[in-house]
């Protein structure tokens, strides 16, 4: 269903992108290219980890109930009958009551013994140990299959690899491992006032940022992004742009969305058969924002304006990516914070810049100076966005308001 001309609510919005996107396939790498990629395939373990029963510490393997009464001053001597290290075979003999075995962290526990003393709570001298202290039963004491147990699902299809979970699949001796590809993404921005990196600026120009700023989010998410450079404020320049974009998988444009004499990018995609879905959604900043499709290829037109780029990429081009990816993990946190200041809005989804902190166990947040759009210094300073719904138009000081935490990991 198209949704060409339209304005649409900022919820409608999201769902709209959503629905469009479906997971690309799967590919296998590396175990150590995996960190950040989302599998493809439930993780199932097909051992025990620890496969055997094993020392925690460094000690002496025993019988508890041989420490019963033991102290400082009062200390339980037993015999030493042995010794394995880490990576050694059990003892050949048994632990029996009124002997220990040495045994070092990660060595597999000796029949008989049933639990583990320190050597800080010992003294070894000419073949005994003395003990200062009871140990209970299983105390220092892995039990085989206590980490992973055979047959469990350490991960599930649909999670983003991190690095806690990188060394669980290669306790596993998992190597390669299934993920979902990572999607192509064609960066373009529009207007000739706009001068690229290493370039003299002039008077009636600007430093063209928008582009750095979205390769870094892309690539923040998984993406690959390209850089295709600048189209001119031309039907032609701009159509050639979008023509070298159409091999990627996303598209992201900046600037050329709105009702201006030279804003060619809508007329543009309709001229290369790409579906727009909307033209505009009710949200502040950047109500102008293009979303189109054909057949698997996502575009969206971005606001030139530096702030509205960045907040619209975290609304809707940063969920869509996720979702290409396969994630299902795909929103951030949103929490409720006390404002420290009054704020006037305007009748649409409005995000303002904002700093939050943590006091008493509490959320506070204040905005973080200038919210005009072109002030990415404010976009730079904040770590979340205070979300006023459409039709509130006054919060006061003191009032609760929910915020979008941007610098943390999605949530659902």
């Amino acid at each position: 269903m198209e949704h060409g001309g339209l304005s649409v609510s900022f919820e409608d919005a999201q769902r709209i992108v959503l629905e469009a996107v479906n997971p690309l396939g799967c590919e296998s790498v590396h175990l150590l290219e995996a960190s950040g990629r989302v599998l493809c395939e439930d993780i199932i373990s097909d051992t025990r980890i620890p496969p055997v029963d094993d020392s925690a510490m460094d000690g002496y393997a025993i019988i508890a109930e041989d420490t019963r009464g033991a102290s400082r001053d009062s200390p339980v001597k037993l015999k030493i009958v042995g010794e394995i290290q880490a990576g050694g075979l059990r003892a050949d003999k048994r632990v029996l009551r009124g002997t220990a075995i040495r045994i070092m962290t990660g060595a597999p526990m000796p029949e008989g013994a049933d639990a583990v003393t320190r050597f800080e709570d010992t003294e070894e001298r000419g073949g005994w140990v003395r003990i200062f202290c009871e140990t209970d039963r299983y105390s220092n004491y892995r039990l085989a299959g206590e980490n992973i147990n055979k047959g469990d699902t350490i991960l599930k299809k649909g999670h983003r690899v991190g690095s806690a979970d990188l060394g669980l699949i290669a306790s596993l001796n998992r190597n390669p491992v299934g993920v979902y590809k990572q999607p192509t993404v064609a960066i373009i921005s529009t207007g000739n006032e706009l001068v690229d990196m290493g370039e003299e600026i002039r008077i009636g120009q600007t430093r063209n940022i928008n582009a750095y700023t979205l390769y870094s989010e892309v690539k923040k998410y998984g993406g690959l992004p390209e850089y295709l450079g600048t189209a001119k404020d031309t039907p032609e320049d701009t159509r050639e742009k979008f023509l070298s974009a159409l091999g990627s998988d996303v598209t992201i444009s900046t600037g050329g969305v709105s009702m201006g004499k030279y804003d060619f990018v809508k007329e543009i995609l309709a001229d290369l058969g790409i579906g727009i879905q909307f033209e505009k959604v009710n949200i502040k900043p950047g109500s102008p924002f293009t979303f189109g499709i054909k057949g698997n290829k996502l575009f969206f037109g971005l606001p030139g304006n530096p702030v509205p780029t960045l907040t619209s990429f975290i609304q809707f081009v940063r969920p869509a990516l996720l979702k290409l990816m396969g994630a299902t993990k795909i929103h951030k946190p949103m929490v409720h914070a006390f404002l420290e200041q009054d704020i006037v809005s305007v009748q649409s989804h409005h995000l303002i810049r904002g700093l939050f902190t943590v006091r008493s166990n509490e959320f506070y947040v204040s905005k973080t100076g200038n919210q005009k759009p072109s002030v990415l210094r404010s976009m730079s300073e904040a770590n979340c966005l205070i979300v006023i719904p459409e039709h509130v138009t006054h919060v006061k000081a003191g009032e609760k308001v929910t915020i979008q935490l941007i610098d943390h990991g999605e949530t659902a």
